[in-house]
């Protein structure tokens, strides 16, 4: 079915005899090879940012935004998902992370669940998906029957597609309105796109859910004023940003903190009664 696409994420890695290496060779190999990570995505930056601003336009309408991917590809989806809600304070329902096999492969591989062609979709209409949502698919080798075939159902419904891929001229791009292709190149270990690739996805994953919830207006300055108070640590952090806004001590900052458990409320509250 690929034969006519070269798979660049296949191709053989630039070192050999990788078990005859000491471990100083392997890590000086490795990151030497990482370090071209960042100068690919910077090259993919005019295609992010279409497909953020679509995103947002989204986000906008009422829509969410999902990602859906098989193994590496299907968790970083779900880990970068699931950073949004304690990060920025949206509802967990407003990125969703969906992995072919269910959430049990996250941990342990289910095997041959990428290869279902229907299965994406389905899981996608679990969501009750719509128009107004964006759908990423998210497949390092950018062939993956999981992923195509819900990419392919979302564009006959007119639902707005995208994908994070490392191979060009891919069948997942064919079926993505908004494509990202991340060429990283061979893998240090020949295949193995949880290396280079993973990273570029991660790297891509990290732009786009930043930049979109910033548009959303869920930072202010540089702060993450909407996080969740969820450990001490970020009790602590709120507690700062709060002394810094309104020049308050750290005892009266908490203290206001744990009444509005919120940093934005917070800071918005003292400036109101304080008529700043």
């Amino acid at each position: 079915m690929h034969t006519n696409m070269e798979k660049i994420t296949e191709a053989s890695s630039n070192y050999q005899n990788l078990e005859q290496m000491s471990v100083q060779e392997i890590l000086i190999s490795m990151n030497q090879e990482d370090q071209s990570v960042p100068l690919a995505v910077q090259k993919s930056i005019p295609q992010i940012e279409a497909l953020v601003s679509k995103t947002v336009e989204q986000f906008k309408k009422g829509g969410r935004l999902f990602y859906l991917g098989a193994g590496t590809s299907g968790r970083l989806g779900v880990v970068d998902a699931s950073e949004c809600p304690p990060t920025f304070g949206v509802s967990f329902d407003l990125v969703v992370g969906l992995i072919a096999g269910g959430d049990q492969a996250i941990r342990k591989a289910v095997e041959f669940a990428e290869d279902d062609t229907q299965q994406g979709w389905k899981n996608l209409q679990e969501f009750q998906v719509n128009t107004n949502d964006f759908v990423i698919g998210i497949a390092a080798s950018g062939t993956t029957p999981y992923v195509i075939g819900a990419l392919k159902e979302c564009q006959k419904n007119n639902i707005p597609t995208g994908c994070i891929t490392c191979n060009t001229n891919s069948p997942l791009q064919k079926v993505s309105d908004y494509p990202i292709e991340v060429v990283v190149g061979p893998e240090f270990v020949t295949g193995s796109s949880r290396l280079k690739a993973g990273t570029a996805q991660k790297l891509v994953l990290n732009m786009i859910s930043t930049s979109c919830m910033i548009q959303l207006g869920k930072v202010q300055g540089n702060r993450m004023v909407d996080m969740q108070l969820s450990n001490y640590k970020l009790v602590e952090r709120g507690t700062k940003m709060i002394q810094e806004a309104t020049g308050l001590d750290a005892e009266q900052a908490k203290k206001l903190l744990l009444e509005h458990q919120n940093v934005r409320k917070a800071i918005e509250t003292f400036k109101k009664i304080n008529k700043i």
